[in-house]
């Protein structure tokens, strides 16, 4: 019974830690590409490259800059909102740590 209840606690444990580690990782890319936000298009493209896609969204004159990358096979999605003005107005991060 004991050795039930200490392996129940450290699955617990391991679970709360990666957990923290995600949570670090999602407030580590946050402040990353707050960075961007207010910025010229051109400083994004210069630190990021060319995106993989610029789509268009229907009623808006804005811009989307997507990119895309893998890692450990998890497909990251990074868009960044450019307006009218060539300025980051917005992003958005999906699985990337």
């Amino acid at each position: 019974m004991k050795k039930i209840i200490l392996l129940l606690c450290f699955s617990l444990l391991g679970c709360q830690t990666i957990s923290e580690k995600i949570d670090d990782a999602s407030d580590k890319e946050e402040k990353n590409l707050n960075k961007f936000l207010n910025g010229s298009e051109y400083n994004l493209k210069s630190f990021m490259g060319r995106p993989d896609k610029i789509d268009f969204k229907e009623g808006s004159n804005n811009r989307y800059y997507i990119y895309e990358s893998k890692k450990l096979n998890i497909k990251c999605e990074r868009i960044f909102e450019i307006n009218y003005k060539n300025k980051v107005v917005g992003y958005s991060s999906k699985n990337c740590f």
